[in-house]
């Protein structure tokens, strides 16, 4: 185990705290500080036609609409959906003769109702984003795919580019991340909310720590 893991933790959160306090004793700059903190969790690469548009795991609806949009747009003609790991109430719903849809079950019909005809299925489990950018490079590497986008949540995504770009790193594979439009994070607004506030600072801490362990990415 890394042991300067905890350390650049420590780092990260005394970063934040910093952020936080700077908010409440500069009452002028809150509004600036905070969009700021905001946008650095996010980036919409400028796109162009791609081989494939790929959902990220945690994009779910807000993924889909814009996947499909893309499609729609011209950018590409299918789009590749994330398997789901098979639980044990997975198990038991289908033992039971239940009618049951996982997310890329779900995911895929949605698309196909947004007349999305080309839908492919990236085998693999994620098990965290660090798994989600190898499995997306041994996927198009099987398909011969030299270009895709990937459609990610806006507040994961700057981190989400950062780690694909990483994994495909020398490999020919072109990958450009895009902000879903239809997240719940507001990047503008995101203080406003109990659940933005948890957002940006976990994201926030995470993106951190990924840059102090991989200064270049």
């Amino acid at each position: 185990m890394d042991s300067r893991r905890p350390k650049r933790s420590r780092i990260a959160a005394a970063i934040v705290l910093l952020l936080i306090a700077s908010v409440v004793l500069i009452p002028t700059l809150r509004r600036p500080i905070l969009r700021a903190a905001g946008w650095a969790l996010v980036v919409d690469d400028p796109i162009g036609p791609s081989d494939v548009i790929v959902v990220a795991v945690d994009a779910e609806g807000a993924g889909v609409l814009e996947a499909a949009d893309l499609v729609h747009a011209g950018i590409a003609t299918g789009v590749g959906i994330y398997a789901d790991p098979v639980s044990p109430a997975d198990h038991e719903f289908i033992r039971r003769g239940i009618l049951y849809e996982d997310t890329a079950a779900r995911s895929a019909r949605q698309l196909r109702s947004l007349g999305v005809m080309t839908i492919e299925h990236i085998p693999g489990t994620v098990t965290g984003t660090e798994a989600e950018g190898r499995i997306l490079l041994e996927w198009c590497a099987r398909r011969q795919y030299r270009s895709v986008v990937v459609v990610s949540n806006t507040d994961h995504s700057r981190r989400l580019r950062r780690v694909f770009r990483r994994a495909t790193r020398g490999h020919g594979l072109n990958v450009s991340v895009r902000s879903a439009r239809y997240s719940t994070f507001d990047p503008d607004r995101w203080w406003e909310t109990r659940g933005g506030i948890r957002t940006e600072i976990v994201e926030f801490q995470k993106l951190l720590l990924d840059v102090a362990r991989h200064p270049i990415s």
